[in-house]
């Protein structure tokens, strides 16, 4: 059966594919890959993972790194309860014994002892080393590594070395076309494709300036709450603003300019 025409149960978290990603998740999860997402901000990654985590049964955690992350916020630490000390696991370290899916979203935000700690779980070990407790653990097959990142905002300070990208299978994310968001976008909000058909041509304007005055473009997710805030009763116009205008910039001229294009787009 096709990505597309899967059935989606009432507990999945609703996910539209636009390729063959979620063929591709299983084929990694099935022989114990892991997997690279890449893609901008707020075009569903995290929101494929959870869907794919219900579709395969497993638990899923989900680690928003940034740069204070370190590796013994993921593999854990000990800490001091009731009088004594014990060990606490970090989320990857209870993803391995559990047989988890673990999500480090965002990753080269992590500092840079993260990559360290990963390297044995993407390659055929398949061991994640506690120094401070002496174990050595063996993910079981069910344990699956995937981590994302946004190469649009890649610098020399934060970009995945080669060596550690080629541990990973990797695919590309990208917003949807027109004809996959605006039903995502609907059901997502309950407003009528019909109304959010609009929205979306308006977002794809506004993504034609990114690299020009924008460093970002809008997100399906900020077209989610956009549509939500209309469907809820708040006047177009003001929607429009608070969610696909107001988000992008600071720079009064900046978002003058955008204004324009939505007036412009929108008739």
């Amino acid at each position: 059966m096709p990505d597309s025409a899967v059935p989606l149960l009432p507990s999945l978290p609703f996910y539209q594919p636009t390729a063959d990603e979620c063929a591709l998740f299983e084929h990694a999860y099935t022989h114990r890959l892991p997997l690279l997402l890449k893609g901008p901000t707020g075009c569903g990654k995290t929101r494929f993972v959870a869907h794919m985590a219900a579709r395969l049964g497993r638990p899923l955690y989900t680690v928003s790194c940034h740069d204070d992350l370190t590796a013994a916020d993921l593999t854990g630490r000990y800490l001091l309860k009731g009088g004594d000390t014990v060990w606490a696991d970090g989320p990857l370290t209870r993803a391995v014994r559990e047989g988890a899916i673990c999500y480090l979203d965002e990753v080269v935000e992590a500092r840079k002892d993260v990559t360290v700690v990963l390297h044995p779980l993407t390659d055929d070990r398949r061991i994640l080393p506690l120094e401070r407790t002496g174990e050595t653990l063996e993910a079981p097959p069910g344990f699956m590594l995937v981590v994302s990142y946004n190469p649009g905002y890649q610098n020399v300070l934060k970009a995945l070395k080669p060596s550690t990208r080629q541990r990973f299978l990797a695919v590309e994310f990208d917003f949807p076309a027109p004809e996959r968001e605006i039903p995502i976008v609907a059901t997502e909000s309950g407003l009528a494709e019909s109304r959010v058909a609009p929205l979306v041509r308006l977002a794809n304007a506004l993504r034609a300036l990114k690299g020009q005055d924008l460093e970002e473009g809008v997100s399906t997710r900020l077209l989610i709450y956009c549509a939500t805030l209309i469907r809820s009763g708040m006047k177009p116009e003001r929607a429009i603003r608070a969610a696909l205008i107001e988000p992008l910039t600071d720079d009064p001229d900046i978002r003058a300019a955008l204004l324009r294009v939505a007036e412009v787009t929108l008739g």
